[in-house]
């Protein structure tokens, strides 16, 4: 009879969504300020992946409009081959994105567990990943950090984009010159700081292929100098067995994305329809593109479902090393939200409840009108890396040095003409488009673990990267072998 005084107080489905709406299942992931696990919804009892950032530390790390600019990008993003978020919420502690949840793992688990691929799987890999660039872009939106940590397979096979906090419109009217990414996988054209747009992600693409192919990557260095000149500089060499290993037509594919001429580079086509280029290819000859949108080809490697696919460390470290385990609170009444830092306000007010089973997708970014130069207060403000220019680079391929004028990649988008802006009038792109607080750090909830020293059977910590470390860290941008970790992610600022 006395029972009924501890019965759990009913959920409101109804309500917007918040955590009392899952349960809480095994952690996979753990990093400097944000951890991953699997949970479930009560109600539709659908499994998914919650990735959880701890507002105190995002301040600390100065990463607040990183997340809110994640938690937009990924609203307006829907794609068979993106890790998409389904709710974001938040409550006094930390913010919440649940997203698709991938069971097989990312690339650089399998790369490190099995070595370099055979050429059939890595094909399927970067059509589907080609795939969702081109819809990214299509977007306005440039990735920036494409590399085999950021390529989660589902429990099937198939390959999604992961990682969207260095993640920014562009527009070829306000080029980009920040340097942000992981510096082994960045293009010339970002290095040299002479603007950038779309074409770096095919690079970054050439990049992965050439490493998922050969176990290695193409252009390396003791130093972030040496890399750098290597990237630069330095010829593409091939295996003295990539014959043996690959077809003509795979390495011809893989020289096209490598190109340093970003307007001659393979899937960037000045005046747009470079995605047909990559079709038509005769390396991916033979693909059955809708089929492959569709998730009707059978992927040619499908991850062991009764192995872990990621460090089982985490579940232990959860329940034996956390202080402050997750569970669901209800939310501080009365609070006034003046009264909060402005990190914190920032994030109560713009990191905002989505639902997508109620909400429509939408772009927080919309064009601005009339002269193609304008740029709003906030990025002039904030003396913001984009450049107004009305013509993309041409890169030399030997001095890399001149600019030359291509039109725009995708006519008759509006951004092509005008810069884009926040409609909120918080420019919150502007603040990263150099790289932003997060741009030392890794992504996952602020952490990347092959840069951080973590292989499949190993632990992750993770601190902030000090200038005075960068030599220290510096040869990690070798790459000789697979199990290193990749090179220092930088930025200008």
């Amino acid at each position: 009879m006395g029972a009924s005084c501890c019965k759990p107080e009913a959920i409101d489905f109804e309500g917007e969504v918040n955590l009392f709406h899952f349960y809480l299942l095994r952690s996979v992931g753990k990093g400097a300020f944000g951890k991953v696990r699997v949970v479930q919804h009560k109600h539709t009892k659908t499994l998914y992946a919650l990735k959880y950032i701890n507002k105190a530390k995002c301040v600390k790390m100065k990463a607040v409009a990183n997340i809110v600019q994640e938690r937009r990008l990924l609203e307006e993003i829907d794609h068979p081959f993106v890790v998409n978020m389904r709710y974001a919420f938040q409550d006094d502690e930390n913010c919440f994105f649940v997203l698709d949840l991938m069971l097989g793992g990312d690339l650089r688990f399998h790369l490190d567990r099995a070595g370099a691929m055979n050429e059939e799987t890595v094909r399927f890999y970067i059509a589907e990943i080609a795939m969702a660039v081109d819809y990214l872009h299509s977007k306005r939106i440039v990735h920036r950090d494409l590399k085999p940590d950021n390529i989660l397979l589902d429990e099937r096979g198939h390959a999604h984009i992961t990682d969207f906090n260095i993640a920014v419109h562009f527009s070829e009217r306000r080029l980009l010159t920040g340097v942000a990414g992981s510096m082994a996988y960045m293009a010339p054209e970002v290095l040299t700081k002479r603007g950038y747009s779309a074409p770096v992600d095919f690079w970054s693409l050439g990049i992965l292929a050439y490493e998922l192919l050969f176990g290695k990557r193409p252009f390396r260095g003791r130093t972030n100098t040496a890399l750098t000149n290597s990237i630069l500089h330095e010829p593409l060499n091939w295996p003295d067995d990539a014959a043996e290993r690959c077809s003509s037509s795979s390495m011809q594919a893989v020289r096209g994305f490598l190109e340093r001429d970003p307007n001659k580079r393979l899937g960037y086509r000045p005046g747009g329809g470079g995605f047909e280029d990559i079709k038509s290819h005769p390396w991916f000859k033979g693909i059955n593109w809708n089929a492959l949108h569709n998730k009707e080809v059978v992927p040619p490697f499908e991850p062991d479902s009764k192995r872990a696919n990621f460090d089982a460390t985490h579940e232990l470290e959860e329940l034996l090393l956390e202080e402050n385990p997750l569970k669901a609170r209800k939310r501080k009444e009365g609070q006034d939200v003046e009264m909060m830092s402005p990190e914190m306000r920032m994030m109560e007010d713009h990191f905002k409840i989505f639902d997508f089973s109620r909400a429509q997708r939408r772009s927080y970014y919309t064009p601005t009108s009339g002269n193609p130069q304008t740029t709003s207060s906030a990025t002039a403000a904030t003396g913001s890396t984009a450049v107004s220019n009305p013509q993309y680079p041409q890169l030399d391929t030997k001095a890399l040095d001149s600019l030359q004028a291509p039109s725009p990649a995708r006519p008759g988008t509006p951004t092509d003409r005008t810069g884009v802006v926040s409609r909120t009038g918080l420019d919150v792109e502007a603040q990263i488009l150099d790289g932003g607080g997060m741009a030392n750090m890794g992504g996952r909830g602020g952490w990347r673990k092959s840069e951080i020293g973590v292989n499949s059977a190993g632990s992750a910590v993770s601190t902030p990267v000090r200038e005075k470390d960068r030599e220290e860290l510096a040869p990690l941008a070798e790459g000789r072998q697979i199990r290193q970790p990749t090179p220092l992610r930088v930025s200008s600022t």
